[in-house]
């Protein structure tokens, strides 16, 4: 299956686009509303996965269901959305009218993973559908065996909650209440699941309003046109970029630990690059087949795993929709954990994504070096929490805990900071324990966790979890144990990353029964390194000493520095340290 340029680019000048100051006017009102469907969703959500985390996202798709606007969300639901969408029109046997709303959540009818619900508003303008309204939102949970709907260790698609096929949502402005009480008696936390969904119908009728407004300010075949120049002035640049990048073939291997399943069994990823004139290939033949745990990845989520790494590196400005997937394509053979087919589970497919985009990147390094920051943490960690009270009340816990980026070629990788592909926040200490029945022990830095490097990699973080409720079913999933996220130039590898219950080690992805005092222990893994450790400066090392992210030992064997007791560089005596290392080296 791939994604591939559908045309090349319109040059029409009809209907006020060849001004240049009204298109941009146009480019940016039209962000803005998919921006405003964005913060509807921060501002009326009761999950905090929403609310404080920010999985979700919002996009102005045109008529056709092509990608038009994305709001300020996640590049991982860059492609989702237009490949929904086309499935959900597609799937509908009955007239679409003004007034409805669609909605699905089926990985293998267009969707990503059951959590993710999306819904579907198409705007009508003087009788016609001139655009539709798009938003995604992960939910808190969709039923299935587990708690959070995202355990890792599932095996089946059928395990992992309420598949929902593409249907009306509301008909003519009116809700299917028999899908709602289907909904509500099949979730863990339906107050929640509600709350969440009508943010998700409020953003989408916001952006009704302001695509309504926009078209007739314009004229509505004005808007249609103004809507197509946009897709072909994202490929213009795009191609454009391309043009600048060296013609050539380059492959790039990397591996998920195991899929929780077969434990210590690696998973192969294989990113192939091929760049000729103004297209580029993005093939992922060589992945491994599909796997028993719920890791595997659906099309969508492959692709938008290759446009980010591919769009970050041309950093052209073009805005994100379909013009800029013209001008690349996707290939992920079926079958493969990039493209699975049913029945394959597919709840955790995130960690996946998240470390095909690593992989992407290190062959981009390689087409371009230079331009590649290191590889950061492996993505998220996911941790579910969920159960009972003593009076029988449903409480879940969900939580996406991120650290750090990799070195990048003129600067350290930041900390506590979320991997691009996600652009998720953190929550705060203070809402995890206001909100649920979890105290955290621990969140800090990981001493001595950088990957060293001319530049280092992003430190690693460490959050404790305690239960304070009598039980509750754990599952955790996470990457990068035995993997590190590697260096670049010469830089180290990160960290690897590290799970303990009440001291003892764990796999990196787990379903377990957590009893009240226990505690989960996670370390991320750190970002990796760029460049030689060696070429340091000095002062930055006695810094990262004073910070705790560099040890004494770190500080004399890796970056050859010698530090006096408070602290600062010895001159003389780094520049014998360092030309031993380097004497070693060689050997």
């Amino acid at each position: 299956m791939s994604a591939s340029a559908a045309r090349a680019p319109a040059h029409d000048t009809s209907s006020g686009i060849a001004d240049p100051i009204a298109f941009q006017l146009f480019r940016h009102a039209i962000t803005g509303v998919a921006n405003e469907m964005a913060l509807t969703i921060f501002r009326t959500a009761y999950s905090g996965v929403l609310k404080n985390i920010m999985d979700y996202s919002t996009a102005i798709c045109d008529r056709e269901g092509r990608l038009a606007a994305q709001g300020l969300s996640l590049p991982g639901h860059l492609c989702s959305i237009p490949v929904a969408l086309k499935a959900s029109i597609a799937a509908i046997k009955e007239p679409i009218e003004e007034g409805d709303i669609l909605v699905m959540n089926d990985p293998y009818s267009g969707g990503m993973h059951l959590p993710d619900i999306f819904t579907f508003k198409p705007v009508f303008v003087e009788g016609e559908i001139v655009a539709w309204a798009c938003a995604v939102c992960h939910h808190t949970d969709v039923g299935g065996r587990v708690a959070g709907s995202n355990a890792s260790d599932s095996t089946e698609i059928y395990q992992e909650g309420i598949r929902i096929p593409p249907l009306k949502l509301h008909r003519k402005g009116v809700v299917d209440e028999t899908f709602m009480a289907m909904m509500r008696s099949n979730v863990r936390m339906p107050e929640r699941f509600d709350g969440d969904l009508r943010g998700q119908i409020a953003a989408c009728r916001i952006a009704e309003q302001g695509i309504q407004a926009l078209a007739l300010s314009r004229g509505r075949d004005t808007f249609v046109a103004l809507v197509d120049g946009l897709l072909d002035y994202s490929e213009i640049l795009t191609r454009e970029a391309i043009k600048g990048l060296p013609d050539g073939e380059v492959t790039f291997t990397d591996y998920i630990d195991d899929d929780g399943i077969d434990v210590g069994q690696p998973i192969k990823l294989v990113c192939t690059v091929r760049k000729s004139g103004d297209r580029l290939v993005v093939d992922w033949t060589g992945t491994a087949p599909q796997v028993k745990g719920a890791i595997n990845n659906t099309f969508s989520y492959t692709a938008a795993a290759s446009y980010t790494a591919v769009k970050t590196v041309l950093a052209d400005g073009a805005p994100n929709n379909d013009g800029v997937f013209r001008a690349v394509e996707v290939i992920a053979p079926a079958g493969t954990i990039a493209n699975a087919v049913m029945p394959a589970a597919c709840a955790a497919r995130g960690l996946t994504g998240f470390r095909m985009a690593d992989c992407a990147f290190g062959a981009m390094a390689k087409l371009a070096p230079g331009r590649v920051f290191a590889c950061g943490d492996g993505g998220n960690t996911n941790v579910s929490i969920g159960g009972w009270t003593a009076d029988r009340k449903p409480y879940i816990f969900v939580d996406f805990f991120s650290a750090a980026w990799g070195a990048r070629p003129w600067a350290d990788g930041h900390e506590g900071n979320t991997t691009m592909f996600a652009n998720m926040a953190s929550y705060s200490t203070e809402t995890v324990e206001g909100e649920n029945a979890i105290v955290i022990t621990v969140n800090e830095f990981a001493d001595d966790s950088a990957g060293p490097g001319k530049y280092r990699g992003g430190t690693a973080m460490r959050r404790d979890y305690m239960l304070t409720e009598d039980e509750a079913v754990l599952s955790v999933r996470a990457d990068r144990q035995s993997h590190r996220p590697y260096g670049l130039a010469g830089g180290h590898d990160g960290a690897p990353g590290v799970s303990l219950m009440n001291g003892a080690p764990l796999s990196s992805k787990f379903t377990m029964t957590m009893r009240k005092g226990d505690i989960l222990s996670h370390t991320l893994p750190s970002g990796g390194g760029y460049g030689d450790p060696l070429e340091r400066d000095p002062a930055a090392v006695a810094e990262d000493w004073l910070d705790d992210y560099v040890s004494t030992a770190t500080a004399r064997d890796i970056y050859g520095v010698i530090l006096t007791a408070d602290g600062a560089v010895d001159p003389a005596a780094t520049t014998t340290r360092r030309d031993e290392l380097r004497k070693e080296a060689t050997k």
